[in-house]
């Protein structure tokens, strides 16, 4: 098995990159992970680490840069560790690609080789949520900001093979993003795909609408939305995160006088559980092998997450259980 990882992707350079593969190919003994950047950097990295498995270097003389725009860059970038690693992927040399580079970069990548799974008309983001019951799914969290209806099913589909895949949920209960629980509520978007989902071979397992209050609940086990309230959602779940655990420390840990340690410990745990580095990344579900985008500000522990996510995603065949599901689907226009 062979993992793509943006080496130079990311706020804080390859260092992370590099220690996050060291650690991955440890734990993985049937995994190679290629790094893909700037040799020169790369090189001294690994010479100083004694890498308990496989590590290739593929060279990439570009980088895209966090602020770039994503389609631009990629035309006027075309040696950048981005634009190798899909061209790894494409030409099948790899299984699956990891990176914490330009997230816009790294959709435009797999949108203009279109390697979309067969069926599949947009790929779209898949974040796991931590919730009162375990996780849930929701995508799309930034890929496809104007979908038509037809790829909100198909991201309830989707959803719902990663989570029997990854979650170990038998049948997913499917939830739609809206204003309002009711019936009938939200824009021409929401409406249509309500009834798509009512009407259609999911309507066993479609809960309905849900409201963001609903997101932490665990109310459904997916919950389908479009790219831009994906993610500001995701977005506003990381910053409450956060705001929470800056609170907890200054008045609730700041004003013990016994127990400080103790608290402290359980504070730490509870970052360490729900912290993005925990998952590592969140697939691009859609595209034909995996690919695994991480958070620009990804640390060791988030990279060794996400390429370990990419290698089992790999594993137990997601790509064929998505192709799969979205072919027993009934024929429907791109339009409804």
């Amino acid at each position: 098995m062979r993992i793509a990882l943006d080496a130079m992707g990311g706020d804080h350079g390859p260092g992370p990159n590099v220690a996050g593969a060291l650690r991955a190919v440890a734990a993985a003994p049937d995994l190679t992970v290629v790094l893909v950047g700037d040799p020169v950097q790369l090189q001294p990295l690994l010479a100083e680490a004694s890498p308990a498995g496989p590590i290739e270097i593929v060279p990439a003389s570009e980088v895209v840069g966090m602020h770039e725009k994503p389609s631009e860059a990629l035309r006027k970038k075309p040696d950048s560790s981005i634009a190798k690693c899909w061209q790894l992927l494409a030409g099948q040399k790899v299984d699956g690609l990891v990176s914490a580079g330009n997230t816009g970069a790294v959709v435009a990548g797999g949108l203009f080789l279109k390697r979309f799974l067969k069926g599949v008309r947009r790929p779209g983001i898949a974040a796991l949520m931590p919730t009162v019951k375990g996780k849930t799914v929701i995508l799309d969290v930034g890929a496809n900001v104007w979908p038509k209806p037809l790829h909100l099913l198909h991201y309830g589909v989707m959803g719902s093979e990663y989570a029997r895949a990854m979650l170990g949920i038998e049948n997913p209960k499917i939830g739609l993003m809206n204003v309002g629980e009711e019936e009938g509520k939200g824009h021409d978007l929401i409406q249509k795909t309500y009834d798509l989902f009512r009407s259609g071979p999911l309507k066993e397992r479609f809960f309905g609408n849900v409201e963001g209050r609903d997101v932490h609940k665990g109310v459904v086990d997916v919950i389908v939305t479009d790219g831009f309230v994906g993610n500001v959602v995701l977005k506003h779940a990381e910053g409450v995160f956060e705001f929470l655990m800056g609170l907890v420390g200054q008045e609730v840990i700041g004003a013990l006088t016994t127990e400080r340690d103790i608290a402290k410990k359980a504070m730490h745990g509870l970052i360490s559980k729900f912290h993005h580095s925990a998952a590592g990344g969140a697939p691009l579900l859609g595209i034909d092998g995996i690919c695994m985008i991480c958070h620009g500000a990804s640390d060791e522990r988030a990279i060794t997450n996400a390429v370990l996510t990419a290698a089992q995603d790999v594993r137990i065949g997601l790509n064929a259980r998505i192709t799969a599901a979205i072919a027993a689907l009934p024929a429907i226009t791109e339009d409804e």
